[in-house]
């Protein structure tokens, strides 16, 4: 059996709004049926029908979007109802283990046209009670926040795996020597990359606003943000001695984005140049307390089964899950020219809804090296529990 080439044709994304802001009111099977319909109606030649199927990541799952978000997705965009829709969830990594596992179908000869993406409200996030273990309990029951990180969690778990997002963030910062200052500056960058890539339309060939919502840029980007500002801000984790704050951290947000992914007869039925083609993937584990670093392995083994190394990287879209956990990424990658990573701006000032950030994060790779005209490039992301996840894409 051949292995089959598998091209990323385009890829949208909506302005990403900020916790409780723009787009708070829309729901997330809604977010992901505007990006999954947006992206169809750019590709006027290929039948909708000719969608073999719908891959969606989503790291919650608890809410609105239960019941198979990718599904409802496609129902509810207005897809024929013979397009079938799969939801994956590896947390933070979501969005691109549906970009890979869409692209393995394709790659095997199991589909030809594929759409993968990613959504998350995390405004919409509920609460959830959990079911007694015998009827009627007698004494208070507790709601679980399911926004983000633990919750009803194993006792069998060893306490060191199971601390906050942030006091992971702030042991990479104590294993790197990374403090306050050079976090704070981290992040400053992210903003003001951000800011001018959006001031230079950068963004406006992938960005397709919720209709309706007052919002047609990422609502997180502060333009005129600075050091003074940010060294304002309290320690979030740690009261004393702690670096990782509110300013240089990701926020929590919403949003979803899309990519069409095809072989060579699917490529032909668009009638379009493709971004980019998909070369390897990689996914690794590490100790769940020290998920920032999970990226390190996982970007190393995709480059190694690409046949490509770090001097060959045009474009490095690194997810900033805190600027500590991005930092310590790059101290590992010594040979890594930090200049090429996030040259847009990152999750920090763009916002990281969960289970969309990875299909932004290869779709804003794919658009960058259409725009280069050639090149490799890499998309990576941290997960929650220990794992990261990289993909490498060429033109």
């Amino acid at each position: 059996m051949s292995i089959r080439d598998v091209y990323i044709v385009d890829a949208v994304r909506t302005p990403i709004g900020k916790f409780g802001g723009a787009l708070a009111p829309v729901r997330p099977d809604d977010l992901a049926a505007h990006v999954l319909r947006a992206l169809v109606d750019r590709s006027p030649a290929l039948d909708p029908a000719r969608v073999d199927d719908v891959y969606f990541g989503d790291a919650n799952g608890a809410g609105e979007d239960n019941r198979d978000v990718a599904r409802m997705a496609v129902l509810l965009a207005g897809l024929p109802v013979t397009v079938p829709g799969v939801t994956v969830n590896r947390l933070c990594g979501s969005g691109l283990e549906a970009v890979v596992q869409a692209a393995r179908a394709i790659a095997l000869g199991d589909a030809s046209v594929a759409v993968a993406g990613g959504v998350e409200s995390m405004s919409r996030a509920p609460w959830v009670l959990q079911k007694p273990e015998r009827a009627y309990p007698a004494g208070p029951q507790q709601l679980h926040s399911t926004t983000l990180g633990w919750r009803m969690t194993n006792p069998r778990m060893p306490a060191e795996w199971t601390v906050a997002l942030g006091e992971g963030a702030e042991l990479i910062a104590d294993r790197h020597g990374l403090g306050r200052e050079q976090q704070d500056a981290f992040a400053l960058a992210s903003h003001r990359k951000a800011a001018d890539a959006w001031a230079k339309g950068l963004y406006d060939d992938e960005v397709v606003p919720f209709p309706g919502t007052d919002l047609s840029r990422d609502e997180c980007v502060r333009d005129n943000t600075s050091l003074a500002a940010l060294a304002k801000l309290k320690p979030a984790f740690r009261p004393e001695g702690g670096t990782v704050t509110a300013g240089n951290s990701s926020p929590l947000n919403d949003g979803a984005a899309a990519l069409l992914l095809v072989d060579e007869e699917g490529l032909r039925e668009t009638g379009r140049e493709p971004l980019a083609r998909i070369r390897a993937s990689a996914v690794t584990g590490i100790e769940p307390q020290l998920f920032g670093l999970g990226p390190v392995e996982a970007v190393r083994r995709a480059l190694g089964k690409a046949g490509r190394s770090f001097a060959d990287l045009r474009t490095f879209e690194l997810n900033e899950a805190f600027a500590a956990q991005a930092l310590g990424c790059l101290a590992e990658w010594p040979e890594l020219d930090p200049e090429i990573v996030n040259p847009r701006g990152g999750a920090i000032a763009l916002g990281h809804p969960l289970g969309a950030s990875g299909a932004r994060l290869a779709g804003s790779v794919a658009h960058q090296l259409a725009a280069a005209g050639s090149g490799t490039g890499l998309a990576a992301l941290c997960i929650g529990v220990g794992q990261g996840l990289a993909l490498v894409l060429e033109r």
